[in-house]
């Protein structure tokens, strides 16, 4: 057995979206120069204090997503007006540096979270599953490449096989104790592992809106990017499952493997 032609297809087009370069080099684009100077910018503990963030706005998010998400029909997703709210708060973050971070991480990842849930549902998910929350979760760990990469350490099915345990161990604490013990080991684990690769991410954010004269405007064209990369990301995460669901999941790696892109 082999996937159909408009399936390969579908996962030729996935694996070009998760094997892209990362945010950096995207926001490099944008600017037409290079973020590094941002980093240089940027207070001496800053990475410390970005994944404090991150770690909270990801605990913000999965709340969100337990509480909130459902299997409301979206054929399409709404990717534009996610951008565009995602624009509107990142127009503050670009005025007031990093020190607004902490109040527009966790309205832009929750922003970002209910677009993942979107093109999620647009692909199949039964997004009321536990499982199905957690993959949106998840995404947020699928950066794409990153300076801060190792190159034996990226990857698509790389971070969804480091994540696989704690993703597994989550859900089914989660399915028998809900969110209410937010301490919980397995809960702890999750929001940590997903952050340590999420906060690199939003620590190149950080920098390009370190830069000098990127003002609001350049933190709304920032943010813009910042969502639609992790879009991309969720388009090529739900694909790949939704593929994963007709033809399992070895068949699909093996296929993802052999494809150039």
């Amino acid at each position: 057995m082999s996937l159909a032609e408009n399936d390969l297809a579908d996962l030729r087009y996935a694996k070009s979206l998760l094997e892209n370069p990362g945010l950096a080099a995207k926001i490099s684009n944008l600017l037409g120069t290079t973020i590094g100077k941002g980093f240089e910018l940027l207070p001496v503990k800053s990475y410390d204090l970005i994944l404090k963030i991150a770690k909270e706005s990801l605990q913000k998010a999965l709340d969100f997503a337990l509480k909130t998400m459902d299997d409301r029909s979206a054929p399409r997703s709404s990717d534009r007006t996610h951008k565009i709210l995602a624009a509107a708060t990142g127009a503050g973050g670009g005025a007031f540096g990093i020190s607004a971070l902490a109040v527009e991480l966790p309205i832009s990842t929750t922003i970002m979270l209910r677009s993942i849930a979107d093109i999620a549902r647009s692909e199949g998910e039964q997004i009321r599953a536990i499982e199905a929350k957690l993959a949106c979760l998840e995404v947020f760990a699928l950066g794409g490449r990153s300076h801060r990469d190792d190159g034996s350490e990226t990857g698509y099915f790389f971070v969804r096989t480091a994540l696989a345990k704690t993703v597994s161990d989550a859900a089914q604490y989660i399915t028998r104790k809900g969110l209410g013990e937010k301490s919980a080991p397995a809960i702890v684990r999750l929001i940590a592992a997903v952050a340590a690769r999420f906060g690199v991410v939003v620590s190149e954010k950080a920098a390009a809106q370190a830069v000098p004269l990127i003002g609001a405007a350049g933190g709304a064209l920032i943010n813009t990017v910042f969502i639609d990369h992790f879009q991309n990301m969720a388009r090529g995460h739900f694909i790949v499952r939704r593929l994963e669901r007709t033809y399992g999941s070895e068949m699909v790696k093996e296929a993802y493997d052999k494809l150039r892109v």
